[in-house]
């Protein structure tokens, strides 16, 4: 029995056999974005009949590398010959069984894709312009790309603006109060964190005596001390 050449052209060439001895099912992929519908499966009748399965296998086995993502649907000038090399063995009950799910898997397919009148191609939801009713490539929704060049030009402005804004790369000097008792850096607060000494009496530089700090002369030896 043969097939038919309108049952082997599928409604998009992108699509991939995932049929097994046990049944039939596909995938069809939108053309833009390749995701993909999954059609429901359907169990071969022919399968549980006694030795089927063997035949099935070897078969299945045999042109096991003609499926894949666009595997069978990728080019339809050659559409009958893979078809007919990947039944090769099979019976003709369960080669039409293939060709009836085939049709029916691809008018539950068509539900969910939308075919441009523009380039042809079959998409999916996301990728339909239903204002203009175009694929987003051949007819862009102007809402979208309003958006994003909004956000590009905002990152754009950043970024001039980074580049442009002056960085201050000098030093800091910062100075330390060194303790009259130990000699350390005291810290910021009133005592010294090293030994507690009050910070509001200096050494005098000359004899040594405590001062208080903003003491103009050392009252032991009369040393100016600012």
């Amino acid at each position: 029995m043969g097939f038919k050449t309108s049952q082997l052209q599928p409604f998009t060439r992108n699509y991939e056999d995932n049929s097994s001895e046990s049944g039939f099912q596909f995938t069809f992929y939108c053309d833009i974005c390749q995701d993909g519908y999954k059609t429901r499966f359907i169990e071969s009748k022919t399968y549980k009949k006694t030795g089927l399965f063997g035949m099935v296998g070897r078969a299945l086995s045999a042109g096991s590398d003609l499926v894949g993502q666009y595997g069978v649907g990728n080019a339809l000038e050659r559409g009958v010959d893979i078809l007919n090399d990947r039944k090769q063995g099979m019976s003709p009950e369960w080669r039409k069984e293939w060709e009836n799910a085939f049709e029916i898997a691809q008018n539950e397919a068509k539900e969910h894709f939308f075919r441009c009148p523009r380039c042809k191609h079959y998409v999916c939801e996301a990728d339909w312009n239903e204002q203009d009713n175009l694929c987003v490539e051949c007819a862009p929704r102007e809402n979208v790309e309003l958006t994003a060049i909004r956000a590009e030009r905002m990152v754009d402005e950043m970024r001039e603006k980074a580049e442009n804004a002056s960085v201050f790369k000098g030093n800091i000097e910062r100075r330390q109060t060194l303790c009259p008792e130990c000699g350390k850096p005291s810290g910021e607060g009133k005592f010294c964190n090293n030994c507690g000494a009050s910070l509001n009496l200096t050494k005098c530089p000359n004899c040594g005596n405590k001062v208080s700090i903003g003491t103009s002369f050392c009252g032991e030896c009369g040393t100016k001390l600012n």
